[in-house]
């Protein structure tokens, strides 16, 4: 089966307000640079994808995807995450692909094995594979076949939506759980959960948080936020 995977990237300039507690506007474009690039990394080392796509406007990492040869797709790069997936698999369809599988660029722990992972239980078409996140809201690994199998709509509470389109066109979801894919990176809370993440390699994106000084930022408890609760947590809370 022919799956593409799609990247989408925004333009970084004041990307990631939400870590502004934490980090400086420039620390922010520095740490969004260390991290899209250990998801280019991983996307173009697994195995089993026909190419990989980000879609963009970006310098910088129009820059650096065509050093690793990958393509830039620049049509809905300024239409959100959901604009920019769906013009990109509507492009890719149109080519001939059989899915496509996208990922956001602030999960810097994603390995090339839970790509393939991914694909591995990627079912016949129609199919719907999701990944969530760790607090069980977004939707951090998506793989479709054919590429409008379903409708997406990213977003912080994406996931159980994904789930519900799925069903609602006849198809039963596969999820797929991976602790890299899971740890998205967008409040200070995170940065801590994802520097005590349980990995088997030394990420670039953590080395950096340590070089820059962000891991004694949090130590002295600056300005970090309690972890979000997980959706279960919150149903439990529920009366």
């Amino acid at each position: 089966m022919s799956i593409w995977a799609v990247l989408p990237v925004k333009e970084m300039r004041g990307s990631k307000q939400r870590l502004s507690p934490l980090l400086s506007p420039e620390e922010r474009v520095a740490l969004m640079r260390v991290m899209v690039g250990e998801v280019l990394d991983a996307l173009c080392a697994a195995r089993g994808l026909t190419g990989v796509a980000v879609v963009t406007l970006d310098a910088w990492t129009t820059e650096e995807a065509r050093r690793r040869g990958v393509r830039v797709i620049t049509g809905g790069a300024r239409d959100g995450h959901t604009g920019s997936v769906t013009a990109a698999a509507r492009v890719l369809a149109a080519e001939g692909a059989a899915g496509v599988l996208t990922m956001p660029g602030d999960i810097p722990a994603v390995t090339p094995a839970e790509v393939e992972a991914l694909l591995a239980v990627h079912g016949s078409a129609p199919a719907f594979t999701i990944a969530p996140a760790h607090d069980e809201k977004g939707s951090n690994g998506v793989v479709l076949s054919p590429p409008d199998v379903v409708p997406l709509r990213f977003g912080e509470d994406s996931y159980v939506p994904h789930l519900a389109a799925a069903r609602a066109r006849g198809i039963a979801p596969r999820i797929v759980p991976l602790p890299g894919v899971a740890m998205d990176i967008d409040h200070p809370a995170d940065l801590a959960m994802f520097a005590r993440l349980d990995v088997s390699r030394e990420t670039r994106t953590l080395a950096w948080l340590r070089k820059a000084g962000v891991l004694e930022r949090l130590g002295a408890g600056c300005a970090a936020p309690p972890p979000r609760p997980t959706r279960a947590e919150m149903s439990e809370g529920a009366p």
